[in-house]
C-alpha cells in the first residue's frame, strides 16, 4: 500500500512505515493535481499538515483512499464528517506538537517584553551609528515574573503554555467553555513533580485580569479576539496568537497597537495566509512567525511516529 505524505513527513515516520511495508511518496503534489496523483498511483493514505486541503471532491473522487492523517491538532483544511461518512479513517496528532507550539508562544512573549523583533530590525541597519539611541529605545523593558498570563483554550497546547507559565513565575487565568478545571503537572530535572489546579473562569474576567493573552481555539467563524474584548483589557497588554488566523481581529489589533492599548502582539498564524496583510507584517510591535508552531525536530518525530503507528494499527 501506498502512502503519500503531500506535506511532507519525519524520516522516523517513514522508516516505521517502510518496516511495515508501506510505500511512502513525499512528493508534493500541487493541490488541482492531487486527485489525478491519488488514482494514478493508487494512494491508500494521504497526510498532510496544514496547506494541503482534503475536501469533498478528493473524497468522492479517490476511491482508492483509505485513511487521511493530519499531522498536528487542527483539521479545518479537512473535510473530516464527509470523510467518515464515505468511511474513511481521519487522523491527527492532538498531543505531539503541543510543547512545540507553546515554547513559541513563550519566544514571541520574551520578544515583545523585551523588544526583541524590532530590536533585531534596527540593529544591523543602525546598531554601528546609532547604539545608544537604541539602548535607550528598548530600555523599558518588563519582566513576565508576576505578571498574569491570560489563557483563552486550556486544552493540550494551553495547559502546556500554562506549564511554561508557572515554571516561569506567572499566574495564570484560563478560559474555556467546554473545560471546567484542568490539572498541570511539573516535572523536575531531579525527578520531584509538583501538580498545579486551574479552574476557569470567565472570558470577560480573564479579559480584565491578564496582563498577556494567549489563544489556543480552533477556526472559528467569527472573531475570539476582536475591538470588544481588546477594550476589556488592561492598557499596555500583550497578545499571541499561535492558533489559526482568524481568531483575532487584525484590524482591531493593529489599531489597537497603534492607539497604545495594546504594547506588543506576536502572531504566527494570520487572517490571510499565505499571504498576510502588509499592515500586519510592517508594524513594529509585532512579533512574527511563519506559522511554525510545531515546526520542531522533535515534534516533528513525534508526529510522524504517531501517524505510523494509527496507520499500521488501521491497515495492518
Amino acid at each position: 500500500m501506498k502512502v503519500l505524505a503531500n506535506d511532507g513527513v519525519s524520516q522516523s515516520g517513514i522508516d516505521a512505515l517502510e518496516k511495515s511495508g508501506f510505500e511512502v511518496l513525499t512528493t508534493t503534489v500541487a493541490q488541482n493535481q492531487l486527485a489525478n496523483f491519488i488514482n494514478e498511483n493508487e494512494i491508500s493514505v494521504l497526510l498532510v499538515r496544514s496547506a494541503t486541503k482534503v475536501r469533498t471532491d478528493i473524497i468522492d473522487n479517490c476511491p482508492s483512499l483509505k485513511v487521511i492523517g493530519r499531522g498536528g491538532v487542527g483539521m479545518d483544511n479537512i473535510d473530516v464528517a464527509y470523510a467518515k461518512e464515505k468511511g474513511l479513517h481521519v487522523i491527527n496528532t492532538p498531543a505531539a506538537s503541543s510543547g512545540s507550539v507553546a515554547e513559541l508562544v513563550f519566544a514571541h512573549l520574551y520578544s515583545g517584553v523585551r523588544f526583541l523583533h524590532d530590536a533585531n530590525r534596527n540593529m544591523p541597519l543602525e546598531g554601528d551609528s546609532k547604539f545608544k539611541n537604541l539602548k535607550k529605545a528598548y530600555a523599558n523593558g518588563t519582566e513576565l515574573r508576576g505578571k498574569t498570563l491570560g489563557i483563552i483554550g486550556i486544552g493540550r497546547i494551553g495547559q502546556a503554555t500554562a506549564k511554561i507559565a508557572i515554571g516561569a513565575g506567572m499566574k495564570v487565568l484560563a478560559f474555556d467553555p467546554f473545560i471546567d478545571e484542568v490539572q498541570i503537572p511539573l516535572e523536575f530535572f531531579d525527578g520531584q513533580s509538583l501538580t498545579f489546579d486551574i479552574k476557569t473562569i470567565s472570558k470577560e474576567e480573564v479579559l480584565k485580569n491578564s496582563d498577556f493573552f494567549t489563544l489556543h481555539v480552533p477556526a472559528q467563524k467569527e472573531y475570539v479576539i476582536g475591538a470588544s474584548e481588546i477594550e476589556l483589557m488592561k492598557p499596555g497588554a500583550g497578545i499571541i496568537n499561535a492558533a489559526r488566523g482568524g481568531v483575532v481581529d487584525e484590524v482591531a489589533l493593529i489599531e489597537a497597537l497603534e492607539n497604545e492599548k495594546l504594547s506588543f502582539a506576536g502572531l504566527d498564524v494570520f487572517e490571510d495566509e499565505p499571504t498576510p496583510a502588509i499592515k500586519v507584517l510592517m508594524n513594529s510591535k509585532v512579533s512574527l512567525t511563519p506559522h511554525i508552531g510545531a515546526a520542531t525536530k522533535e515534534a516533528q518525530d513525534r508526529i510522524g511516529d504517531e501517524l505510523a503507528s494509527q496507520i499500521i494499527t488501521i491497515l495492518k
